[in-house]
């Protein structure tokens, strides 16, 4: 099972799952379908035969195939360009902002840093254009020494690959590089032969074998292919016939690296030198390699022995007959050996042309300190943060830092360095890169970013608690020499702090919201809504709710009219759904969040589109959209499973798992808010006894439910601190406990005026309506049905409907009771709002009419989380192409998951998508 390049190898034995797999993936992509296969396991298992045997069974498939190379692992893009270099005549047919994102990350134009996201969306769209022509077979070996960048986007686009004629087949070897980027696809683990066939292997070779000898030679290498037939090579006749003993133990532990590195030693000096400079430069780019060897006096006469020895194949004299040998002659190499073959290949590249490979060789070639090479490692750092490439900003970086003699500018670099990482989202080696750095800074700036620095890895991390007081400390550092920076420190500080609440450590929430009040400027034009608003909630919380609720208006007031929402490194939606919440502003909160999506998906920015994402759901659930809530939420899974960001899961469906009853569910994202409270979430725990309240609710649990409500008030968090103040009035009136419902109606007077939107005052009239007797509660209920049935607040409407409707049964009125309770059970039925259904179906039939429960049509609940994704994204009125970009996915994607839907849901139209899956016709005006 070696994969020997220009040598003839021996057959193929075994594999057949393997093979099965291939050919099943081969068929896909001939009937126009995608997919992908990832094939993991150790050196020499059979990987690359695999490839091997795909490529030569690929017929009528366009093959291209690509070997990733250790020496090029810190080039960002650098595989993603090879690879792409064959389609590269077809990016004009890209959309605006893939082909510039794509053009600036490959380095084919100047331009802002391209998201890596965006990035790797235009690589699925070139692809899969090119497959709609000719459908494509994509071989990657050792895909473990991909650079950061080329990995992210081709992880990303197998991700998406499914109706687009487009198949990979992916190798990775075990234990090197970081491979979780692959661990969502379709993997396989190559594992040791059996014994039958390993025996069989080792019988189609030249020499006799005994049996016995087979057997230990099989159990010694574990079935690994290439371990058995190197290890056979290098066993003496008379051992391998069982005359001579055997070594015991058998020398399998290193024996493949060790075997190959023997082989090149017995090599002749130039052939060995030139094995290296192959070894060293990319397998596609040999004019270089050859170049180089000029430089050094070699010809192509050299490689001549090492394809004798076996080493380079004999139909392609530059390539190696197995990717470990490449490795091999790498790490066999000494120091000095090394340093001369990069010397030579930077010698050999074009200054301009390959500015970044000639700065790296020459890098790779210097000993010691080297400031003119550290300079040109510096410059050429510039190029790639240029591209968005910011591993291979860090690395070149980290890099020059090593070269570098004077200790300032060594820390300033290592500096740079850490703020790379964090933009490839790397945190761990961001951490590395401080430490390092930690001598040599000196000066508030260079402590400034420091401290910012470590408090962005930290949040990266989830681990929220001792940020605010990092970034206070920063904040302290600066002193006063740069006031926006100190205002974009504080701003982070807060939103921190907002999040952490009493789990802060170092300072305190009220404290940050102090600094806030005090830094407080004449924000930029462009950005006076967003700092307006984070004014507006230090004021809030370290001066109370009349000082913040004018200044949170004024904000909310600018961001609807235009001007900067946000930008594509900080999640600027958690802080407005905090704010408009605070004010119930839906309106505001449902515009300013579809705002922020759509620039975020115009900038690929997946991080800050996820957060979003959340807070557009949360607003379809108030209104009862949760089905398009659903939507929302598993693109949130997607995109977080995507870029690994560890803050996903089932805690952000708190309200939903509430709404609709699904107690165990919401008991477990309970128990995941404590968890999240030991890393400093503290808000995620008020959030959970929010939703338990409103659970505890609609169960007609009055009592629990007042237990998790008046936690909430209590600690009166921005945000849920108001919204569950008319749900606590309820649940005290309901349990028998007049004084805390009287509070919580005294703050909602309070608040409800300053707020003045439908939602505050509907909510203040309900609040009335619940502690007032007689025709004042009539008054109160009508005009808190009158309020809420202004704004989009579907589920809070029919709420107040059914109280006012379990009033007016209780004063014998059943007439009028039926009216209100009949609104409430048909729109929470139609919600899916479980409890609150049952609840007001038992109200209606004590009035003396039948309801019927809620039954579901059982097309809808046959469609997968992505078909109810289209189908919802159709039905309110997208195209397919619009449909495509939202789920960054391909146009014949979309129209296959499309067609899955009507044959599901027996439709012929899209037209009748909206009826068929529960959702209101946009063309209704719904």
């Amino acid at each position: 099972m070696v994969g020997n390049g220009g040598r003839t190898g021996p057959r193929m034995v075994g594999r057949h799952t393997e093979r099965e797999a291939v050919e099943e993936l081969l068929d896909q992509v001939r009937d126009g379908l995608g997919g992908v296969l990832v094939l993991t396991g150790e050196p020499g298992i059979g990987k690359t035969r695999l490839l091997e045997y795909a490529a030569a069974r690929a017929a009528e498939l366009r093959v291209v195939r690509l070997t990733a190379v250790e020496p090029e692992t810190g080039l960002g893009y650098g595989a993603l360009h090879r690879l792409l270099r064959p389609f590269l005549n077809r990016t004009d047919r890209l959309p605006g902002p893939q082909r510039a994102a794509l053009d600036t990350a490959l380095g084919l134009v100047p331009g802002p840093p391209a998201d890596r996201y965006l990035v790797g969306l235009a690589t699925l769209t070139l692809l899969s254009g090119a497959a709609a022509d000719e459908p494509l077979l994509f071989l990657l070996d050792d895909a473990q020494w991909l650079d950061r960048e080329s990995a992210e986007a081709l992880a990303f686009t197998a991700r998406r690959v499914h109706a687009d004629s487009l198949g990979l087949i992916i190798a990775v070897r075990d234990g090197l590089g970081d491979n979780r980027l692959f661990d969502a696809l379709n993997t396989h683990s190559v594992t040791g032969l059996t014994e039958p066939e390993a025996k069989a292997l080792l019988s189609a070779g030249p020499r006799r074998l005994d049996q016995d000898v087979a057997g230990r030679i099989v159990t010694g290498t574990a079935g690994n292919p290439l371990a058995l037939l190197e290890l056979a090579d290098a066993l003496s006749t008379e051992q391998l016939s069982g005359i001579a003993p055997l070594p015991d133990p058998l020398p399998v532990g290193q024996l493949l690296e060790g075997h190959f590195q023997h082989l090149v030693r017995t090599l002749p000096p130039a052939t060995r030198t030139l094995l290296l400079l192959l070894a060293a430069a990319p397998s596609d780019d040999t004019g270089m390699m050859w170049r180089a060897a000029g430089r050094l006096g070699l010809s192509a006469r050299a490689g001549r022995p090492a394809v004798t020895a076996g080493i380079l194949g004999r139909d392609t004299p530059t390539a190696f007959r197995h990717p470990l040998i490449r490795s091999a002659v790498y790490a066999g190499a000494g120091p000095g050996e090394r340093r001369r073959a990069h010397a030579a290949l930077a010698a050999a590249c074009d200054p301009v042309r390959d500015a970044d490979r000639r700065a790296w060789h020459r890098a790779e070639a210097a000993e010691g300190v080297d400031d003119a090479v550290a300079d040109d490692l510096a410059a050429a750092s510039e190029r790639a943060r240029a591209r968005g490439g910011y591993s291979q900003q860090a690395l070149f970086l980290a890099r020059a830092a090593e070269l570098t003699g004077d200790p300032h500018t060594r820390s300033e670099r290592l500096l740079d360095a850490a703020q790379a990482h964090l933009m490839s989202g790397d945190a761990a080696a961001a951490g590395t890169a401080l430490d390092l750095a930690g001598a040599g800074i000196h000066g508030p700036v260079m402590r400034t970013r420091e401290l910012r620095m470590r408090a962005t890895s930290q949040m990266f991390q989830i681990l929220v608690a001792d940020v605010p007081a990092m970034l206070m400390g920063a904040v302290t550092a600066l002193g006063a020499q740069d006031p926006r920076l100190t205002w974009e420190l504080l701003r982070e500080a807060l939103h921190a702090a907002v999040v952490g609440r009493d789990t802060v450590r170092g300072t305190s929430l009220i404290e940050v919201a102090a600094a806030v009040v005090a830094a407080r400027h004449e924000p930029d034009s462009a950005a006076r809504g967003r700092d307006l608003l984070v004014e507006g909630l230090g004021r809030r919380l370290a001066e109370g709710y009349e000082r913040g609720a004018p200044v949170l208006r004024t904000a909310l007031d600018e961001l609807r009219v235009g001007g900067t929402i946000g930008d594509t490194n900080s999640p600027f939606a958690v802080m407005l759904a905090t704010a408009c919440d605070d004010l119930w502003d839906v309106l505001a909160g449902r515009e300013i969040a579809d705002r922020l999506a759509a620039a975020d998906r115009d900038a690929g920015a997946l991080y800050t589109l996820s957060m979003t994402l959340l807070v557009e759901a949360y607003y379809r659930l108030w209104d009862g959209r949760f089905t398009e809530a659903e939507v929302r939420y598993a693109e949130f899974d997607d995109i977080t499973s995507t870029i690994g960001f560890p803050g996903g899961g089932e805690i952000h469906r708190l309200l939903l798992f509430a709404l609709t009853g699904r107690e165990a569910e919401l008991r477990t994202a309970v128990r995941l808010a404590a968890e999240m409270k030991r890393l400093g979430h503290g808000v995620l725990q008020l959030m959970a006894q929010h939703a338990l309240a409103l659970f505890e609710v609609g169960q007609g649990r009055y009592r629990q439910a007042t237990r998790h409500a008046r936690a909430v008030f209590e600690s009166d968090p921005p945000g849920c601190g108001n919204l569950v103040l008319p749900l606590l009035v309820e649940a005290a009136v309901r349990a028998g406990d007049p004084d805390l419902a009287d509070a919580a109606l005294a703050r909602l007077e309070e608040r409800a005026p300053l707020a003045g939107t439908p939602w505050a005052l509907g909510a203040l009239a309900l609040g009335r309506a619940l502690t007032a007797d007689g025709d004042e509660a009539e008054k109160f209920y009508q005009e808190s049905v009158d309020l809420l049935g202004q704004a989009p607040l579907g589920l809070e409407l029919a709420r107040a409907r059914l109280l006012f409707g379990e009033w007016l049964r209780r004063r014998k009125r059943r007439s009028d009771a039926r009216r209100q309770l009949r609104a409430a059970y048909e729109s929470f039925d139609a919600f899916g709002a479980v409890p609150y259904a049952e609840r007001a179906r038992i109200e209606l039939l004590a009035t003396g009419e039948k309801a019927r429960r809620r039954t579901e049509e059982a097309g809808r609940f046959e469609l997968t989380p992505r078909e109810r994704q289209v189908a919802s994204m159709a039905a309110s009125g997208l195209t397919n192409g619009e449909i495509a970009t939202r789920l960054f996915v391909t146009a014949s994607t979309v129209e296959f998951h499309l067609s899955k839907v009507f044959r599901k849901l027996g439709i012929t139209s899209r037209k009748q998508i909206p009826h068929a899956i529960g959702e209101p016709d946009p063309a209704a005006g719904g």
